[in-house]
């Protein structure tokens, strides 16, 4: 049977803090120095039962076990944990959702909203690097830990309150099942987490440092532009009439434009594209340029890539939704313009692994529509709309299945969206509901429980300024635009946030066998498959050559597991994989958007 053991440690001094090792029961089962830690931990996971260690934060304990070579099966992340329970609706009239606690408040636990920096319209459009704008707010502060004593018994009541908060949820009758698979999916992720940033990417830098002077020049002095980027900004100001134009100044650049006739609102590429300039052709080059020197050129190298890894750190639940967000590296944004430098060793390969169409299989399997659930069956979802006859081509169903999600009611995407209605009432039906309870300032949950935010004091005190006795059309307006707004984010959320736990159950599922495998064919560590990337819904595993059918059939089981965990049997083969092995990652097909990495078109 797996024991639990509570971790903890007085923050101090490296060479003097202490470690302590607790049962659950509160008794002291060891008092180490930090430096002492990893070995306890290896004996300790070498036990036939395991151990599963319960501590507060993974990021800060299990990196130094990682650089030690040590590495462990099962956690608790008691802060990852009590963000899901503190906000789900199934534990909202639990003690512990009602009761102040010192963990809310740390580590961002006091300051869960969504940023509304740009309209939520923009912060929905779905796009290559699309999390941004639901980031989770930073540098909230910690509390105050004065003695291990203290900090333990912090740690130990958190452990048994989360328990308990978790054994009365209620709400439907699996609640409680699906909020622990829940919190035991985040904690595996947040192991992951750390891995995929220790183990890192496979990357060659002097090939990428060729696809930077290929298309930039050679590395410039600090604070100059590359060759060729300057003299795509000379030609700029040449056709606009504007020697001292910087074109990486948006107002700047925007003024110039229209100056010289353009009727533009803003810089996108995809406004500039459909305008007729001398200007276009050399600011649409300057601007995908500009994005790799800023995004993936030398400082990127630098900064992220060592010891021939590419080493992103990867913050699990970083994004509302309880998808992964990156605190820097460009993690959830790597172009294919440098793929090419992302090579497997010598006697390894990289297994890619795509989850096809992910969001809406899991709409199809969460509403419980047969329909659609028959169209994914085939193989290719979208050409499922096609084959059915929803729509005419499978351009046309991904606009309008994205439009559905996103909630999209304009253009060609609001054309098509009523075809998928009248197909699929079901899972339309389900969306449609989360977009209604967003708009009347309700909150909805994913399918194991993780809950969305209430809308900001603003938000309700314009929706209140609406009903007022003097509320002319303006305010009415605005209160419809911005409760339509918060709809689409709620739509969005139910299904995008269970996508992201059907992945966390796949990768877990991923993790939990690649150990085994490799340990099976190696004693030696370094020869063990390892997850090397992790976005949204692809994997990629860096192995030996040897091991590479053992991977694939692992990647594709626990696809599976992942589907049966969420819906049961029925539902195993509701995910199906595109799995390709390569030596390079250029070799795996991008999206248009991702050739540079830039943002995908918005839905209009």
């Amino acid at each position: 049977m797996t024991r639990d053991l509570v971790l903890d440690a007085l923050t101090g001094e490296q060479e003097s803090e202490q470690v302590t090792i607790r049962a659950l029961d509160g008794e002291v089962i060891a008092i180490l120095d930090r430096s002492e830690l990893p070995g306890y931990v290896a004996g300790r996971e070498a036990e036939p039962d395991g151990v599963r260690w319960i501590w507060d934060d993974t990021p800060a304990w299990y990196p130094h076990l990682l650089a030690a070579g040590v590495r462990i099966k099962r956690c608790h992340d008691l802060r990852l944990a009590h963000v899901i329970l503190s906000m789900a609706l199934w534990t909202a009239e639990t003690e512990f959702a009602t009761t102040p606690s010192p963990w809310h408040g740390w580590g961002g636990l006091a300051a869960l909203e969504v940023h509304t920096t740009a309209s939520m319209t923009a912060a929905l459009t779905p796009t290559v690097a699309d999390d941004t704008l639901f980031d989770l707010a930073p540098d909230a502060p910690q509390p105050d830990a004065t003695s291990v004593e203290s900090r333990t018994r912090d740690c130990l009541l958190e452990w048994h309150a989360q328990t308990e908060a978790i054994a009365q949820a209620s709400g439907i009758g699996s609640a409680s099942q699906r909020l622990q698979f829940l919190v035991a999916a985040e904690s595996s992720g947040a192991l992951a987490a750390a891995e995929l940033s220790f183990d890192g990417l496979p990357f060659r830098r002097d090939l990428h440092e060729e696809t930077l002077e290929s298309m930039l020049g050679a590395r410039p002095r600090s604070g100059q532009r590359p060759r060729l980027l300057e003299e795509r900004a000379i030609a700029i100001r040449a056709a606009l009439g504007a020697p001292t134009l910087n074109p990486d100044s948006p107002p700047h650049l925007l003024r110039e434009l229209r100056r010289n006739g353009l009727d533009v609102a803003s810089t996108s590429k995809w406004e500039l594209a459909s305008q007729e300039h001398p200007v276009i052709e050399p600011l649409l080059e300057y601007k995908s340029l500009a994005r790799l020197a800023s995004a993936n050129g030398w400082n990127w190298m630098d900064a992220w890539v060592r010891e021939g890894r590419f080493r992103s750190d990867y913050v699990p639940a970083g994004v509302i939704t309880g998808r992964w967000s990156s605190r820097g590296g460009g993690a959830l944004s790597l172009p294919k313009v440098i793929r090419g430098a992302v090579r497997s060793d010598e006697d390894w390969r990289l297994v890619v692994v795509d989850a096809a169409q992910l969001e809406p299989r899991i709409l199809a399997a969460m509403a419980g529509d047969s329909a659609m659930l028959a169209a994914g069956a085939r193989g290719d979802l979208y050409q499922g709309l096609v084959d059915a006859g929803v729509v005419d081509t499978r351009a046309h169903a991904k606009v309008a299945m994205l439009g559905a999600l996103y909630g999209s009611t304009s253009g060609q995407s609001g054309l098509l969206v009523p075809r998928l209605a009248r197909a699929y009432p079901r899972a339309i039906g389900h969306v449609d509901a989360a977009a209604r309870v967003g708009e009347a300032g309700g909150v909805v949950h994913t399918w194991l429980g993780r809950t969305s935010p209430r809308p900001s004091a603003d938000w309700r005190e314009t929706q209140a300024a609406a009903s007022g006795p003097e509320a002319g059309a303006a305010e009415e307006s605005r209160a419809r635009s911005r409760a339509r707004e918060w709809g689409r984010f709620t739509r969005n959320f139910v299904v995008q946030g269970t996508a992201a736990e059907w992945a966390l159950a796949w990768m877990g599922g991923v993790r939990r066998d690649l150990a085994a495998l490799g340990s099976s064919s190696s004693t030696d560590p370094s020869e063990h498959p390892r997850l090397a990337f992790f976005l949204h819904d692809e994997l990629v595993v860096h192995t030996p050559k040897g091991l590479v059918d053992g991977v694939v059939e692992i990647l594709r089981e626990s696809s599976r597991q992942a589907s049966r965990l969420l819906f049961g049997e029925q539902m195993a083969d509701l995910v199906p994989l595109d799995v390709v092995v390569a030596q390079s990652y250029a070799e795996v097909d991008a999206t248009p958007e991702e050739e540079l990495g830039e943002d995908g078109p918005p839905l209009n």
